[in-house]
């Protein structure tokens, strides 16, 4: 069975990243899947941003 607890945990710390940091992440990622991987995790933080931004008209 699955820890729901650590994977949420991770995924709050995963929130706290900034472009920079996903964009280090992906510039020293060992494999093409874990580049992809951190690519992907960029593309949700700003897409996040962006929604938050269009609900309050921020844009």
């Amino acid at each position: 069975m699955c820890d729901v607890k650590k994977y949420s945990d991770i995924f709050e710390e995963i929130k706290k990243l900034n472009p920079d940091d996903t964009l280090q992440l992906v510039l020293e990622s060992k494999t093409e899947e874990e580049k992809s991987f951190y690519e992907m995790i960029g593309d949700f933080l700003l897409q996040t941003k962006q929604k938050d931004s269009i609900a309050r008209n921020v844009f």
